[in-house]
């Protein structure tokens, strides 16, 4: 079972003098549990094509299957298809609007035709899955909280609707450094309790390489670069600048401690293993 994206183009405007061309045949195959990066410059397609997975946009060519459904067919196969993809946009928090948190997560499953009872245990099992206390914030107003817990408030209510597949278009932007890290830090929790597959849009190539099991690496409309993450940071210097990305900023600074003598690995994404590198390449050397 799996997302599968066949020959898919999109066409902002069609017809128009300010028509463009935004996805061009794209083909691609998201399976259960992967944990799927999506990076890319601005305008460069990320989220029209996170936007198919769903059906939220209709394809100007091509199919959308999830788990072998045409989402685009009618009846209500196609309904309950898209239900398994739960979509979290960009600044979600400008979406709440219940007086309390707890009505704001519980909107969603009412909407499908829940039990209240069911509905209060979805409640609660999706604030604990994002690390908010039902006994202290269910009643609390969202506009009363920091911006990092907003974003978790609008993430419970995706993951309250119980989605197979999790997609999440910059779920960092805006936020401080603390939100930032709270919020990737609920994300990671999520994947790695429940097994759910997530797919994130993202710029931070620091939290993609530290997150992701697989990166897309859109430019123009197309599917530039798609594999392991290390391998594509390791292997694809020239596309993703072509792309207007480039490797996270611990692995450009191995590449230049390398450059000046020191015997440290420049294929390591992540500062953790960065600094082992530098700790092994030191102690080596004798002067640590």
């Amino acid at each position: 079972m799996s997302i599968e994206l066949k020959n898919i183009s999109y066409i902002y405007m069609k017809n128009t003098p300010f028509e463009h061309m935004a996805l061009q045949n794209i083909s691609l195959t998201i399976n259960p549990g992967e944990f799927v990066g999506i990076i890319g410059h601005t305008g460069s397609g990320k989220s029209t094509l996170v936007q198919h997975l769903n059906g939220l946009l209709k394809p100007g060519s091509g199919e959308v299957f999830v788990d072998e459904v045409d989402l685009n067919a009618r009846g209500n196969a196609s309904k309950l298809a898209k239900r398994k993809v739960g979509m979290v946009f960009q600044y979600p928090e400008h979406q709440l609007f219940e007086e309390t948190i707890a009505a704001d997560i519980a909107f969603g499953p009412r909407s499908l035709g829940c039990e209240e009872s069911e509905i209060k245990q979805r409640v609660c099992d999706a604030m604990e899955f994002v690390g908010l206390d039902y006994d202290t914030f269910a009643e609390r107003s969202p506009f009363q909280l920091s911006g990092g817990q907003m974003r978790r408030v609008a993430i419970a209510g995706v993951i309250a609707l119980k989605p197979e597949y999790l997609v999440l278009d910059e779920p960092s932007a805006g936020l401080d450094p603390r939100g930032r890290e709270e919020i990737f830090s609920q994300i990671m929790h999520l994947y790695n309790k429940t097994g759910i597959a997530v797919i994130m849009v993202s710029h931070n190539m620091e939290e993609v390489a530290r997150m992701a099991t697989r990166l897309i690496v859109m430019n123009q409309g197309q599917i530039s670069l798609d594999g392991n993450p290390r391998e594509i940071f390791k292997n694809g210097s020239v596309s993703l600048q072509a792309a207007g990305v480039d490797v996270p900023r611990i692995t450009a600074l191995m590449r230049y401690l390398k450059g000046q003598g020191l015997k440290v690995d420049d294929t390591v994404i992540t500062a953790e293993e960065g600094v082992k590198s530098i700790l092994s390449a030191l102690g080596g050397q004798g002067t640590c």
